[in-house]
């Protein structure tokens, strides 16, 4: 679920950072620049883990930023095919189901992978999945736990396609980073169900 991943880049400290110790100012700018972003096709950034090399600080014209070359090793989320995760529901459609971690909100399960028998309900906005036709139907409620295994991911570059504001507002509408996942074998779906 969680990577480590090099990471070479200038980084850039402000003056009012130059009463810490340098170690933290450069660790303080990384974390600014890269923790809860998406690089595409590593992952979503949760933090530095490890600085590995800076270079001497030199100061830019005009500006009284340092400029320091880094090298650095970054805690990154990225699920590989087939693990199996927890999640809370946050909602579902007729496509499927919508899950989220406490940190990642792009979890999507089609309808195709949840198991046999399962239907959505329009009045309840919820899917079910009728284990057994003489029991009640088992429900995907709004923010229970589940247990899903991860399929396939999805990366969307968010480059604006001209430098117009509608442009840069629609790149800014699209995740650039997407899990899909499975709830079709056994032990996966509403963690209730398997206690």
């Amino acid at each position: 679920m969680f990577i480590l991943t090099k990471i070479a880049d200038l980084v850039q400290i402000r003056p009012d950072n130059f009463e810490k110790p340098s170690h933290i100012a450069i660790e303080d700018s990384i974390n600014a620049k890269y923790s809860n972003r998406v690089i595409q096709k590593i992952g979503l950034c949760i933090c530095m883990y490890d600085l590995l090399w800076a270079s001497e600080g030199l100061i830019g014209h005009g500006s009284g930023m340092v400029n320091v070359n880094v090298e650095f090793r970054m805690i990154v989320f990225r699920p590989f095919k087939g693990e199996t995760m927890f999640g809370r529901i946050s909602w579902a459609d007729s496509d499927g189901i919508h899950i989220r971690t406490d940190f990642f909100e792009d979890i999507f399960v089609e309808y195709k992978e949840l198991p046999e028998n399962t239907q959505y309900d329009h009045n309840e906005k919820a899917w079910t999945w009728i284990f057994d036709s003489t029991a009640d139907p088992m429900w995907y409620d709004k923010n229970e736990m589940v247990r899903f295994q991860v399929i396939d991911e999805a990366w969307q570059d968010q480059t604006p396609e001209s430098a117009e504001q509608e442009a840069v507002d629609k790149a800014k509408k699209v995740s650039p980073y997407k899990i899909k996942g499975t709830m079709m074998k056994e032990g996966l779906g509403v963690c209730l169900w398997w206690e």
